[in-house]
């Protein structure tokens, strides 16, 4: 395991989101062509309003990891290439992935997130963090994979089987 960890990393913003499940995918296309690991980034942070209760229960890092292993599950339907590497960190996404981005061979983000406004052709992290970063940014748009791609081991195409969540208009 620790050889792995030499390898450079090809580190992919998750949300969750279809599009962020569909970063994964391509990552996984890339793996073989980097000759690299997945590292999978989910940011979490406070939100802090005035007059709100944060439940003494909850645990955003614990919740930030389950979300990040669910599109794992997902997106790779044949188990996740066995050094995929699931990382929480606490913080703006946008921020987290450009300093990530010093270390990495490339990052793949979702064209969009969960928040935002519907229309949209590029979230704001999509944006920052393709303006910003110390390294080449792929930013996935469509549904599936480009056809060079989509034969990889281990992966699940949103338009066989149907994932729930995975159906959008293609771009």
């Amino acid at each position: 395991m620790e050889q792995s960890r030499e390898l450079p990393a090809i580190v992919v913003g998750v949300d969750g989101s279809a599009p962020s499940i569909l970063a994964l995918r391509w990552a996984g296309g890339l793996v073989p062509l980097f000759k690299a690991r997945i590292r999978a980034v989910t940011c979490w942070q406070f939100q802090i309003a005035v007059g709100t209760f944060t439940p003494v229960l909850w645990n955003p890092e614990e919740q930030a990891r389950e979300v990040c292993a669910a599109a794992v599950a997902e997106a790779f339907d044949g188990g996740p290439p066995s050094d995929l590497e699931i990382v929480t960190a606490q913080g703006a996404a946008a921020k987290v992935l450009v300093e990530e981005s010093r270390t990495a061979q490339i990052v793949v983000v979702g064209s969009r997130g969960r928040g935002g406004f519907e229309g949209l052709l590029l979230g704001g992290v999509s944006a920052t963090v393709a303006e910003h970063a110390k390294c080449p940014v792929l930013v996935a748009h469509g549904t599936d994979l480009p056809g060079a791609l989509s034969g990889v081991p281990g992966q699940n195409s949103a338009d066989a089987g149907g994932q729930p969540g995975s159906s959008h208009a293609s771009a």
